[in-house]
């Protein structure tokens, strides 16, 4: 296929915001499981979507892939010209910055919706996966462990 030139600097433009200009030459094949993943989020980004949907993006990443991710995402989720994310994790430890509401389901059904401190809470969590849970927030992320 041929592209015009304002397709190709787009294409450029989304790589570096998804750090991943360094890759322009390389074949999908040869990233990472991360670099992929950013490469399927960037290729998303590129149509200016009106709604962003993602099923666990951060899954089968090591810390340091996931971290990125996250961070990109954020940074993403927190632009003004940022569409709707619906982002989909079992782990409050995926959930970036930026995002501002959460949907809680457990067996099937809705057990919680609303602002994001209101639906992931200790009290919520532990309802929803039935074992006591410590949910806590720092700097803006959440993590979660049995009590």
């Amino acid at each position: 296929e041929t592209y015009d030139d304002v397709d190709v600097r787009r294409a450029q433009r989304v790589l570096g915001e998804w750090k991943l200009d360094v890759f322009e030459d390389r074949r999908f094949g040869s990233l990472s499981d991360g670099e992929q993943k950013r490469v399927q989020i960037a290729r998303s980004v590129m149509t200016d979507p009106e709604l962003l949907l993602l099923d666990e993006p951060a899954a089968s990443l090591d810390l340091g892939a996931r971290e990125e991710l996250l961070q990109l995402m954020g940074g993403y989720a927190s632009a003004p010209t940022a569409p709707a994310i619906v982002m989909v994790t079992h782990h409050v430890e995926e959930i970036p910055l930026g995002f501002t509401h959460a949907l809680l389901l457990a067996d099937g059904e809705v057990q919680e919706a609303g602002v994001l401190s209101e639906v992931i809470t200790s009290e919520n969590l532990s309802t929803a996966f039935g074992l006591p849970l410590t949910v806590w927030s720092e700097a803006g992320r959440y993590s979660a462990r049995a009590v």
